[in-house]
């Protein structure tokens, strides 16, 4: 875990959300570490690429570098005009994978896109449904987001799921390409409005109470209070 004083010059590293079993968190290099070695050991069929970026495919070293390579980039984009948030998923705290959200001009737009990976061991248990909701659930109530987007290729069919289950609603189509070909993916979105109208679905399948910590210096960070006149 971060220490204080790390967290007191970056509120960011203090950020975690727990329900349960599941917890997410500000993934330090020791995390990282297990979080790469995780994914060099696939998180996919290799015949399919899920992700925009083919980081996923290589030998095993060269995929557990990908993921560190990402993971430092992305450490000092927590800011009001660039947000990224990578969170580690633990599940009785063993790293299972990363859910992230991401999004730029936080303080206006109130947006972020989410998107995630689990180890191939990790699959088909159904966290993927619970770190996507308790994801919607630090945006949505600690974080106090307008609108949460993703988006999935047509032929991932678990990534879809995971977004219909959890209640965002289609928002169109794109053409991307993917491995020199032009593929589909489908858009999703929930606004604050439809966030309230399954907030109780999406409790359910988190399964626990939810336990927010750190948000509200990170918010400070993103939101500074404008000088008095």
């Amino acid at each position: 875990m971060a220490s204080t004083r790390l967290i007191d010059l970056w509120p960011a590293a203090g950020v975690r959300v727990r329900a349960g079993d599941l917890e997410m968190r500000w993934i330090d290099d020791e995390l990282a570490v297990d979080l790469a070695l995780l994914a060099g050991k696939g998180v996919h069929d290799e015949e399919v690429m899920p992700f925009n970026y083919p980081w996923s495919r290589g030998t095993k070293r060269e995929v557990a570098r990908s993921v560190l390579a990402f993971q430092w980039a992305a450490r000092p984009r927590v800011s009001a005009e660039r947000l990224v948030l990578e969170l580690g998923v633990l599940v009785d705290g063993e790293p299972v994978g990363i859910q992230g959200a991401s999004g730029t001009n936080w303080p206006v737009l109130r947006e972020v896109e989410t998107g995630s990976w689990l180890g191939r061991a990790h699959q088909g248990k159904g966290i993927g449904r619970r770190m996507r909701a308790l994801m919607l659930h630090l945006c949505f109530e600690a974080m106090h987001a307008e609108h949460v987007v993703s988006a999935a290729f047509v032929d991932n069919a678990a990534s879809n799921a995971v977004s219909r289950r959890t209640g965002y609603e289609v928002d169109g189509v794109q053409r991307v390409a993917r491995d020199g070909v032009v593929v589909t993916q489908t858009r999703y979105r929930m606004d604050r409005a439809r966030w309230l109208e399954v907030r109780a679905d999406n409790e359910e399948i988190i399964g626990a109470v939810v336990e927010v910590v750190g948000v509200d210096a990170l918010l400070a960070d993103l939101e500074p209070v404008a000088p008095a006149s």
